[in-house]
């Protein structure tokens, strides 16, 4: 069966798909420059209010692609370097009103004669890593406008330990303990509750993102069910969590209630900054000064990968939503994976004419913003619109929960992103990859426990 057949046999076996198809997906190694810069690389942005009372709103941003479990002796880990940060705006503008940033330090290790070999692990000639001692801890920053437009900037918490790497059970047990299990009660203590009563996690978690890259990336080289590959499947990521009361986000400082509408919704994105000047010191060591310089963002998922032209990637991971219509708007009205899908003869195997899903895709825009019965807004950007005094549900939000299984988030977003751009909902399209390889949690944090590296690695056992 030819490769053009498979994607009509696809279509037609989920043309009941229960996801409307109304959102797109996530973003990994999306743009040239930050596919070199993976500590600094967003991935997934998921965000979503309590089910029922609203009382909290669940922030969950993901940095550092592809992370293989077994990928020693240096683990990937938040870059000391880079400043993590979380934006919330308000209403019908897209300037933050709320900014979260989350700023990492890495221990030193102290130095011991090598020829010493008394001494105890944890002096810094280690050949582990795990056995140097080496602790990363982190500050949470919180910058709050005020009404004349300057900011309030409070630390709400600092000194915070990361989650350790799930490197195996020697490891873990050597530093926290016989029998300790990287499970639930185990990261109970990396849960840190702030001085606003607000919450945070960060450390590596399972990437909880599904899809079949090699089908996607071969020009749309799709697999049915059954043959189609997760690729990112026993991948880890490395996970910045928030829980934050949602009346620290209204603009009364009141509960947000059950009457949806534009005063209620807040856009989120997150992005990642470097100083603007490197430099390398003489011992080999590397410096960093000036400003901060934003190098990464990730709002409504799968922007920058999906819907932006190769050219304007870098130019789109440096910029401010608030200016995506006056830089980015032909993209997003004027889809060019359509015309790309086109150019491989995708539309003529089907015999669909793409005329109709090439140009004024308005419906592309309405579904980033939410336009609906209960919304209507002017600015239009890349963030993730939640409207904290409604349930939750794509693309109100992108909650991890709510899925059909335990292993499934709500909507399956790629499924969604192909059916939206490529087809304008006419046709249904699916990459044959519908579920996660862990179960998501029940509560805070949410994404699965990260892949050990010594059983659940990428390596094939020889014989």
């Amino acid at each position: 069966m030819s490769r053009f057949a498979r994607l009509w046999t696809i279509a037609a076996v989920i043309a009941a798909l229960a996801v409307p198809a109304t959102a797109l997906a996530s973003s990994h190694r999306e743009a040239p420059l930050i596919s070199e810069d993976p500590s600094a690389d967003n991935t997934d942005v998921y965000a979503w209010v309590t089910p029922g009372t609203h009382d909290k709103l669940y922030v969950i941003a993901n940095y550092i692609p592809l992370e293989e479990p077994a990928g020693g002796p240096n683990f990937h880990k938040f870059s000391d370097n880079v400043r993590y940060s979380v934006h919330i705006s308000r209403g019908d503008d897209l300037n933050e009103q709320v900014l979260y940033h989350v700023l990492f330090s890495t221990s030193k290790i102290s130095k011991v004669d090598v020829a010493d070999q008394n001494a105890a692990p944890g002096g810094g000639k280690e050949f582990f890593i795990q056995l140097s001692g080496q602790k990363q801890t982190y500050r949470v920053i919180k910058r709050t406008r005020n009404k004349n437009g300057g900011w309030k900037r409070e630390v709400l918490g600092k000194d915070l330990e990361v989650a350790p790497l799930n490197i195996g059970p020697r490891s873990l047990e050597f530093a926290y303990g016989a029998g300790t299990k990287y499970d639930d009660t185990f990261i109970q203590q990396f849960i840190h509750t702030l001085s606003d009563g607000s919450r945070v996690f960060a450390g590596p978690r399972d990437d909880a993102f599904y899809v079949d890259l090699g089908g996607v990336f071969d020009l749309a080289n799709l697999r049915a069910k059954g043959s189609a590959q997760d690729g990112v499947s026993g991948f880890n990521t490395h996970s910045l969590a928030l829980e934050i009361p949602t009346t620290l986000l209204t603009a009364d400082g009141k509960a947000p209630g059950n009457s949806p509408g534009n005063d209620t919704t807040l856009g989120i994105w997150a992005s990642a900054e470097r100083r603007k000047f490197t430099y390398r010191k003489w011992n080999g060591k590397q410096g960093a000064c000036g400003p901060w310089v934003q190098v990464s963002r990730l709002g409504f998922p799968l922007i920058n990968e999906a819907v932006i032209g190769l050219q304007d990637k870098d130019r789109y991971n440096a910029s401010h939503p608030k200016r995506d219509v006056k830089n980015f708007g032909a993209y997003f009205l004027n889809p060019i994976v359509v015309r790309d899908a086109e150019a491989v003869g995708i539309y003529s195997a089907l015999g669909v004419d793409p005329t109709p899903f090439k140009f004024n895709r308005t419906d592309i825009i309405d579904v980033v913003s939410i336009h609906d019965a209960d919304h209507s807004f002017t600015q239009i950007g890349d963030v993730l619109r939640v409207d904290m005094a409604k349930d939750s549900g794509f693309p109100n939000g992108r909650p991890l929960i709510g899925g059909a299984s335990p292993n499934q988030e709500q909507a399956d977003v790629t499924d969604v992103i192909l059916t939206v751009v490529l087809a304008k909902g006419a046709l249904t399209i699916s990459d044959g990859v519908d579920y996660n390889d862990k179960n998501i949690l029940s509560s805070f944090p949410y994404l699965p426990h990260p892949h050990e590296g010594r059983s659940e690695g990428h390596g094939k056992t020889t014989p």
